[in-house]
């Protein structure tokens, strides 16, 4: 276990220094971009390994307790990032405030109990794997947008100065609403995986368990997002707050519900 631990401080101190570093080239107007993806890789190796190694240590997946679930979460949203980073100029300055988001995630990961747990049955399912697969690609997609969003609040309340470089607010809502879209597509496969597994498991596709109802709650509001922004095209700072908002209701639903549910995918702290 002592490796696996060390080697997961080396990643997040990667991290850190990569959403550091970041941060100070928007405050000094210097440009470490390839600095910065390369923290970033760095961190995301060492990470991967990190969970490697527990994973063969427990002889599962890192998706039972909320160090794990935290741990993996962490990985696959900055992993996500790192796509959009690498392929989208645009998306490059938000790491400045995507990576906070990421910190203070970093910083409940080391307030948890490292300690293993228990592996319910119903997790032996190529069902579970898909179902967590595309709840990743939901959450990091949106994550993306947030981040977009971020930057046209902070231009609304007078400290857009930072981010002078970047496109207009229209164009960053533009292409935080084509984020929302990839998150829609992949929540409603997360959805559908998981009623799939939920027959596989407990004989039966929808319960309205309470993490269930706020998982459906979730996608209907960002379903109502996304068509709120192409009807009523409300102005730029409206559209952020509720992706923000979506955003918000998806944590919650990762991270909240599952420790105080008594569904049947209750997590284990």
């Amino acid at each position: 276990m002592g490796y696996e631990t060390q080697t997961l401080w080396l990643a997040l101190i990667a991290y850190l220094i990569a959403g550091v570093t970041a941060i100070f080239g928007l405050i000094f107007k210097r440009r470490p971009e390839r600095t910065v993806l390369a923290l970033i890789l760095l961190g995301l190796s060492l990470h991967a390994l990190a969970i490697g190694l527990r994973w063969e240590r427990l002889g599962h997946g890192p998706f039972v307790t909320m160090h794990e679930i935290l741990s993996s979460n962490i990985w696959s949203l900055t992993f996500i990032f790192s796509l959009g980073y690498w392929r989208l100029k645009p998306v490059r300055p938000i790491a400045a405030v995507v990576m906070p988001v990421l910190f203070m995630m970093m910083g409940w990961l080391l307030l948890t109990s490292p300690k293993a747990g228990y592996i319910p049955p119903t997790y032996d399912t190529i069902w579970l794997y898909i179902h967590i697969f595309l709840g990743k690609i939901f959450l990091g997609s949106v994550l993306i947008a947030v981040g977009l969003a971020l930057v046209i609040l902070l231009r609304f309340i007078g400290l857009g100065g930072l981010f002078s470089s970047m496109p207009g607010n229209k164009s960053l809502d533009e292409l935080a609403y084509r984020f929302m879209a990839i998150g829609l597509i992949f929540d409603t496969l997360m959805i559908v995986s998981g009623a799939i597994w939920a027959q596989d498991a407990w004989g039966r596709y929808w319960s309205w368990s309470t993490l269930e109802t706020w998982a459906l709650l979730t996608w209907l509001f960002l379903g109502f997002a996304i068509h709120m922004r192409l009807t009523l095209q409300p102005s730029p700072a409206i559209s952020s707050s509720l992706v923000i908002l979506v955003f918000v209701m998806g944590f919650l639903t990762f991270f909240g519900l599952p420790f105080i549910s008594t569904a049947p995918h209750k997590g284990i702290i």
